[in-house]
């Protein structure tokens, strides 16, 4: 076992335009170590990560390693003491036309450059950094485009062990992950604290997933550590998350009642997503909450994306509210009153670099011009009505997405399409990455949407958010709906029996 190492904090504090994301911060972790950091969306989790990762060099205060200071202005100083950050978005941080052997490789050709590129050698490196992990399906000749998202997540994590890591920073690493990738992954987080030594610090709004992996947890709010405990056999997800909230709270939230109508949404042998949607029919009423229960890989988000027309359909209709719909692209979707907020927020659901007050009006901007010009008045208005109504933590409505926390920028992806008063809404993973409290505005905002007599798509992994917000559910897998259940009567354990293709006994 290589020598213990610790990172350390000493009165950090940054701030952004309007915000003070961290405010005195004292931190330390120790090498061997696998540690959460907990809190909800904008308490400096993630800034306070960035900070150790070089990725945020505004910082005032102190960091050090093994007690002598040290600067991180940049990410390349944090790599070369040894400090890895594995993003929540994968995809931002891969080469996707590259070969895995030359993402996994990369900061070596970096941070080295020049010379004649000796590709044996950068294959059998990489060979070695996936064996290290115990993986062994992933071929390193592969283009990093043609993998899944757990095995890219994967090949993060070698790149990181690749480059001598002490500190390996996981930011949301199950979110986009199955149950069975989930529990390889905490394997392999085990495998490198236990044969290697590495300090692993691990942020997640999955707080059961932080009981079974993490030995403490840290707890952030508005910016500053309120705490770190021991996580105990008598630990529970409902006091961390009182923590964390600052108040007592309530776990469960159960949909509210209210009237369904007549059929409004019809999809009849739906197909297309190349080949990821086969033959789906399903139906929404108006003042339902309709629910796509599957695994990661199922075709949730594909279904979701085909009926939207960011996907091409091959077969079947879709009808609203008695008219078939010929819908080719999203745009044609939004003319016919069909709302999509999907899965990758940053990169699909909102513009960052643009202001709230701008996305919140970016769904319906006809409605907020006059002749050609957009009318400021009336986009301010709207932006300080919504932020007002879906309690969107934001300094100003002139502040960029971009700086706004994961649930702050779900709000925004949202409330932009309640101002074009669509009447479907289709969610696909709305909670993901959003802290408990955000979800519970989020489940609020969409029991909202149907009692207005509007009509909802819900698809998500998460199970118990099916189970407690819908009315009914379909579950999917391998592209097809296999079984339609009355919520009432569902269950974790029937959901899971046919999400992974069983039948009914």
């Amino acid at each position: 076992m290589k020598e213990k190492s610790t990172l350390e904090t000493r009165h950090v504090s940054i701030e952004f335009p309007g915000v003070k994301a961290l405010d005195d911060v004292n931190f330390s972790v120790t090498t061997g170590e696998i540690r959460a950091v907990v809190g909800a969306n904008g308490a400096g989790k993630s800034t306070l990560m960035k900070v150790l990762a070089g990725a945020n060099p505004t910082y005032t205060g102190e960091v050090l390693l093994d007690g002598k200071k040290i600067e991180l202005r940049q990410p390349v100083d944090a790599k070369k003491l040894g400090i890895q950050i594995v993003y929540q978005e994968v995809d931002t941080a891969l080469v996707p036309t590259l070969s895995v052997a030359e993402n996994i490789m990369l900061n070596e050709m970096v941070m080295h450059g020049g010379g004649v590129m000796r590709w044996k050698y950068v294959r059998d490196e990489a060979k070695k950094a996936l064996a290290r992990l115990n993986i062994e399906d992933i071929n390193v000749r592969t283009l990093v485009q043609n993998l899944s998202l757990a095995q890219k997540q994967m090949v993060l994590i070698a790149r990181a062990v690749r480059m001598d890591c002490k500190f390996l920073i996981l930011d949301e690493p199950t979110a986009p992950l199955s149950t069975s990738e989930t529990e390889e992954l905490f394997h392999i987080v085990r495998r490198l604290r236990e044969t290697e030594g590495i300090a692993v610090i691990f942020i997640s709004h999955r707080l059961n997933e932080i009981l079974e992996i993490c030995e403490k947890y840290t707890v952030m709010r508005n910016g500053q550590i309120v705490g770190t405990s021991t996580i105990t056999p008598s630990t529970t997800t409902k006091e961390i998350v009182e923590q964390m909230l600052g108040r007592s709270f309530e776990e469960n939230f159960p949909k509210e009642s209210c009237e369904i109508g007549d059929d409004l949404l019809k999809i009849d042998h739906l197909s297309g997503a190349d080949g990821k949607v086969d033959d789906v029919t399903l139906h929404v009423r108006r003042g339902e909450i309709v629910g796509i229960a599957g695994l990661v890989g199922a075709g949730k988000s594909e279904l979701c994306k085909t009926i939207f027309g960011a996907y091409k359909k091959t077969g079947g209709t879709v009808t609203l509210n008695g008219k078939e719909l010929k819908i080719r692209t999203p745009s044609d979707a939004v003319r016919q009153g069909i709302a999509l907020v999907p899965e990758e927020r940053r990169k699909e659901g909102v513009l960052v670099n643009e202001t709230v007050a701008f996305n919140l009006s970016a769904a319906s901007l006809g409605d907020f011009c006059t002749a050609s010009f957009v009318n400021r008045r009336k986009v301010n208005e709207n932006a300080r009505k919504l932020v007002k109504d879906l309690e969107i933590k934001t300094p100003s409505i002139r502040q960029q997405v971009r700086n706004l926390s994961g649930g702050n920028q779900q709000k925004v992806a949202v409330g932009k399409w309640l101002s074009a008063d669509c009447d479907i809404y289709i969610f696909d993973e709305p909670t993901k990455g959003v802290d408990v409290g955000a979800k519970q505005d989020i489940f609020r905002l969409i029991n909202d949407i149907a009692k207005r007599g509007k009509g909802v798509l819900y698809a998500s992994c998460e199970d118990s958010e099916l189970l407690s917000l819908t009315d009914r559910i379909y579950v999917m897998y391998s592209g097809k709906i296999v079984a339609e259940l009355d919520t009432k009567e569902a269950t974790d354990n029937r959901i899971m029996n046919f999400a992974v293709g069983g039948t009914e006994s």
